[in-house]
């Protein structure tokens, strides 16, 4: 029994150190002026300027085209927003509009998400304007392959004309044009389907009278290192599949990449499969080739912009004269919902695209966990009662090990008289001791390590339990019952004004002081099932088990309340489970006796 107890000490104090990392969060970093790129031909340092005077390299070095940041001015969003003429996006479930200017895609809510629970006035904003605060938008074009060509191509700046359609939304596309001098005919065509895809179909018609040759990319920039959470449990920042590898790049490890000509820049070569996007906890922003379109995915940082930005790069595609050849590529910018992201990858045939989530180390416990988890949701309608749900059926499928375990620990507590004989028989000599306890346990064929199997399982399923419910969209916002309004957030119930009887703000109150109703049912559920065994011989371990259910009290106070919900469901159902166990082996759990004799021995200890 000591054994087995120290085991289970151990085996928790160790995954709950683990989990309670938590990295400090940088400030945002201002942006600074960004002076005219340049690309290196022949060893010479060459400015390029596009027709609207926006940097625009050769196609194989920097293609970027950004908007100049010497103009640009902390206004607000608002102001940024009517610099320049727009195309609206109207969807189910989006709003927003594309710039003309350039041709951007940059103003982005998604309704179906308010920034503060029950607050239906404010929908989370995804992508702003260059010219606001926290620019962060999608921008497509086309390089050039020869300098002669470079002021032949739109910029970042370039004011783009309507040819068809008025609003963007699911049913109705619409198609920008401009023009160059030489009778070159640029397009872009955009659609969006019901939740969160962009299609973006670019076209060049040559009437120039010669062949011509471009190179096709898109990019995704965002202005200043981006705010993260920062906790070494998610990752946030750029995430990417490559010909079946999933990389994920922190926003702190970008100024670490090479130096060349460009900036700070990562670059693979894609031959099949592949896609390059920023994420965020619940957000992501992601370009698509269509399948089998080789690329270069590149993530890079620019110290003079403070830009963080990927690119999708293409080779460069002929134009014969008196032809038109295009490219069609997609953009992600929305949630992370797994079943849409999920969707997206069987009829888009888009590659490990649900690994934009990040699953973590047990993510072959993960992925089935949350799938079940949908499931369960689906049928009852509350996330609250799918997680006790799901709770039930890990504990049906570690049934055989529990049983097993329980049936050890009943053997065990049997043989609590033999070893209390042992311990007198003995005295002072433990190796003694050592050796006749085990001969009792060949004798009597009982295995004291069986009980710690169930625990150490429960580990990584309570880690990938908690990577579902933190990182996953699908938590966000729901509720339970009564005041549990949010299963991602912190019980918001407090005993200092008795859970809501006492007419008293409690916000001032530090989390780890101002436990709830789940984290306090945790601390007694977890003590309950102490209970159905005698506290350890060994004082210092008797001390240590009597303190561990609300020490994790107070640790899990500020968890997800989904969490917490789990853990009293887990314990609540172990009781059960252990306690009718017992039984069949014909031990009689005195638990309220159990509880009397340790409010007893305090007693005495106190006189």
């Amino acid at each position: 029994m000591d054994d087995q107890n120290k085991n289970m000490i151990l085996a928790i104090a160790l995954s709950m150190l683990v989990m309670l990392g938590w990295f400090v969060l940088f400030p945002t970093p201002p942006a600074e002026d960004l002076p005219t790129e340049t690309v290196v031909v022949d060893g010479v340092s060459i400015p390029l300027v596009a027709a609207d005077n926006t940097a625009v390299p050769l196609a194989g070095s920097d293609v970027a085209a950004l908007p100049n940041l010497q103009e640009l001015v902390a206004e607000t969003r608002d102001t940024a927003l009517a610099s320049s003429d727009r195309i609206e996006i109207r969807t189910e479930g989006l709003s927003g509009s594309i710039s003309l200017t350039g041709g951007r895609i940059d103003d982005l809510h998604l309704l179906d998400y308010n920034v503060v629970l029950g607050d239906d006035s404010e929908k989370v904003t995804l992508l702003s304007p260059a010219n606001a605060p926290d620019p962060y938008y999608a921008l497509w074009g086309w390089a050039p392959t020869t300098t002669e060509n470079i002021q032949n191509v739109p910029g970042a700046n370039t004011v783009w004309s309507v040819e068809s359609g008025s609003v963007l939304t699911e049913t109705t596309p619409i198609t920008l044009k401009w023009e160059s001098e030489n009778g070159l005919v640029f397009r872009r065509t955009i659609s969006v389907d019901d939740h969160y895809m962009f299609d973006i179909t670019q076209s060049v018609e040559n009437n120039s009278g010669v062949d011509q040759s471009f190179a096709p990319y898109g990019l995704i920039a965002r202005h200043g290192e981006p705010q993260t959470i920062g906790f070494y449990l998610l990752h946030e920042g750029v995430v990417r599949a490559q010909d079946g590898e999933i990389e994920e790049i922190d926003y702190d490890k970008m100024p670490e990449f090479d130096m060349s000509p460009e900036g700070n820049v990562d670059i693979v070569s894609v031959q099949e499969n592949g896609w390059i996007g920023f994420t965020d906890k619940y957000w992501m922003t992601t370009l698509i080739p269509q399948a089998g379109q080789p690329f270069q995915s590149v993530a890079k940082y620019t110290t003079a912009q403070n830009t963080y930005r990927i690119d999708m790069r293409i080779d460069p595609m002929t134009v014969p004269a008196g032809e038109t050849v295009g490219i069609s590529t997609s953009l992600f910018a929305g949630a992370k919902v797994v079943d849409t992201i999920r969707a997206y990858q069987n009829e888009r045939n888009i590659e490990n695209f649900v690994d934009s989530v990040d699953w973590g180390w047990f993510y072959f416990l993960t992925k089935p966990m949350q799938w079940l988890l949908s499931y369960i949701h689906g049928i009852v309608g509350n996330m609250g009662v799918a997680i006790i749900g799901l709770t039930l059926v890990v504990k049906l499928a570690l049934f055989p090990l529990a049983y097993k375990s329980a049936v050890s620990m009943a053997k065990m507590k049997k043989l609590q008289p033999e070893m209390a004989k042992l311990k007198e028989r003995n005295g002072d000599d433990k190796q003694q001791m050592q050796k006749d306890m085990m001969k009792l346990y060949k004798d009597e064929k009982v295995n004291p390590a069986a009980g710690c199997l169930p625990i150490l399982l429960q580990i990584p399923i309570f880690f990938a339990l908690y990577k579902v419910l933190f990182v996953t969209i699908e938590m966000r916002h729901a509720p339970f019952f009564g005041w549990v309004k949010d299963l991602s957030e912190p019980d918001s119930s407090s005993w200092i004004n008795l859970f809501g009887l006492l007419p008293y703000d409690v916000s001032w109150a530090p989390a780890l002081l101002s436990i709830g109703v789940f984290p306090i049912l945790m601390g007694i559920t977890m003590w309950m099932q102490q209970k159905l065994n005698p506290a350890p011989t060994d004082k210092t371990q008797a001390m240590i088990f009597a303190w561990m259910p609300w020490v994790f009290m107070f640790m899990l106070g500020n968890f997800a309340v989904g969490l917490v919900i789990y853990w009293v469901a887990n314990n609540t159902i172990t009781f059960i489970q252990q306690y009718l166990i017992m039984r069949t082996q014909g031990v009689k759990p005195d638990v309220f006796g159990n509880i009397i004799s340790g409010f007893k021995k305090k007693t005495d200890k106190a006189e």
